[in-house]
């Protein structure tokens, strides 16, 4: 047996964090992947980049805030300590960098064992499915974004109205997912990652909690950049550069006055702004990650950027989602 599965990084152009109060994104894919290869072996195998390990008893399926913990949630859901096969993972998504890096594994991992097992899954029970492991398994809030987007792959207005609420993978309500790739022909924009790390968990849970109290900053704010991604839909469709600049400018303006966005974050947004960027924002969560940018000369931003702190250039492209490479 040879399987081979491989999903997308994603980066929010509009909307988020809203993903997981209810309110409405717009995402794209991103060019760079991870890969999932399973094999048959005579042992649990695990490799992910140039780390490996094998698994022999059940307390190595127990999380140890490593490398391996998306493979050992993913084992927990299923319920499976007895396989034995080789898992190989390699990714060109920049891990905790606030693209869905973490996620794109765990889709890959997901559908190759499906695959392996010949069952099959409707995307949207997919995009769920990935959730709760991560939210159930991995312990990390988040919203719905980075599944939805790894699954489904390309440019998507996202809507999550009456998803703010944490649901049984059985009781979920299904979000809404409208593809944009045809209609939209250009995309001028430039992603800026840090270098630095974040744990999701550690960035939502937080505000998770001011939101579930209430505090009138959080959920005024997160109502307030839903409304601004809505309307941000057509000012993408019709290239209207200008308003969406405007749109992703006051998604910052809003959600950095309700956590701060990272200092490194902020030194690359304010260091492209300054050198004629017509916006730029956080691409994901905040606290190590990647901004967007709204430019028309992408390469004058580059020197900038770095002397702000940027480590890696990378760019929006609609692509497909998580998807099986090879299988025989």
């Amino acid at each position: 047996m040879r399987i081979v599965a491989s999903a997308p990084g994603r980066a929010g152009i509009v909307g988020n964090p809203t993903d997981g109060y209810g309110g409405s994104v717009l995402s794209s894919t991103l060019a760079e992947r991870a890969t999932v290869v399973l094999e048959d072996a005579d042992e649990f195998r695990v490799q992910v980049g140039e780390l490996s390990t094998v698994f022999k008893t059940p307390k190595d399926y127990l999380l140890k805030s490593d490398r391996f913990d998306v493979v050992r949630a993913v084992m927990q859901f299923f319920g499976r300590t007895d396989l034995k096969m080789s898992v190989k993972v390699t990714t060109d998504v920049p891990i905790q960098g606030g693209l869905s890096g973490s996620t794109a594994i765990l889709a890959s991992l997901v559908l190759a064992l499906l695959k392996s097992w010949g069952r099959d899954a409707s995307r949207y029970y997919l995009a769920e499915t990935l959730r709760i492991i991560e939210l159930n398994y991995l312990k990390v809030h988040c919203g719905y974004q980075d599944h939805y987007m790894t699954v489904f792959g390309g440019i998507n207005f996202m809507d999550f109205r009456e998803k703010e609420n944490y649901r049984r993978l059985a009781d979920e309500i299904y979000a809404t997912i409208e593809p944009l790739d045809r209609h939209v022909k250009s995309l001028p924009f430039l992603l800026a990652h840090s270098g630095l790390k974040h744990v999701s968990g550690a960035v939502h849970l937080p505000i998770r909690e001011r939101w579930l109290e209430g505090e009138r900053l959080v959920v005024e704010g997160y109502e307030n950049i839903a409304g601004i991604c809505r309307r941000a839909k057509r000012a993408l469709v019709e290239e209207d550069w200008p308003a969406l600049a405007r749109f992703m400018n006051e998604n910052h303006r809003i959600q950095h006055g309700i956590s701060h966005v990272g200092d490194r974050n902020l030194a690359m947004i304010n260091a492209a702004l300054e050198n004629g960027a017509l916006a730029a924002k956080l691409a994901g969560a905040g606290g190590g990650g990647t901004i967007i940018l709204l430019t028309h000369d992408p390469e004058n931003q580059m020197p900038a950027l770095k002397a702000a702190g940027a480590a890696r250039f990378l760019t929006l492209r609609p692509s497909q989602g998580v998807r099986i490479d090879e299988a025989n």
